[in-house]
């Protein structure tokens, strides 16, 4: 058996929450490489940016990120910035498993992301920063998906049940 999905978008789309209930919809397991990487550290992500810093965080999101595209089996969430390098996006436009971009505004991950809490790259400026950053992410999202969804104005169980009808 192989990944069955793998969700990526931006801070606040719900990959993490969407994820565990497409996983249980499907009966599969579910990893989020945000969650393996504080395992795997024991520090939450927002303290790795304090201590090592972000091009230390992405070395360690690369290395789970190859190891779950190759070994993990259900539902795969990425964090908003693991599919930005070209290894990432190798390893992800290789994999049969949709990719699934999910699609959010402003206006619906600001509430979500709180703008307060643990998000090491939307500290300054949150909203001019989140903006910033999608703008930059978006063309990558949108080649690297093979299904792309707006999650604004649904529950997650609309959005589960829209993907369940879209997965080959």
């Amino acid at each position: 058996m192989t990944l069955t999905a793998i969700l990526i978008g931006p801070p606040g789309c719900g990959k993490s929450t969407i994820g565990r209930l497409l996983a249980s919809a499907l009966n599969v397991d579910f990893h989020d490489t945000d969650a393996l990487i504080e395992a795997r550290t024991g520090e939450k992500i927002s303290q790795i940016f304090v201590d090592k810093g972000e091009p230390w965080f992405r070395e360690v999101e690369a290395d789970v990120l190859q190891r779950e595209v190759l070994n993990a089996q259900g539902v795969l969430a990425l964090g908003g910035g693991a599919p930005l390098s070209e290894t990432a996006q190798g390893l992800l436009k290789g994999q049969s498993a949709p990719v699934i971009f999910l699609d959010v505004s402003l206006a619906t991950a600001a509430p979500r992301v709180g703008f307060n809490r643990d998000r090491p790259l939307l500290l300054s400026n949150p909203r001019g920063a989140w903006q910033e950053l999608m703008d930059k992410r978006r063309p990558i999202y949108e080649d690297l998906a093979t299904i792309q969804i707006s999650v604004d104005a649904k529950t997650p169980a609309k959005i589960v049940d829209e993907i369940v009808e879209l997965l080959p």
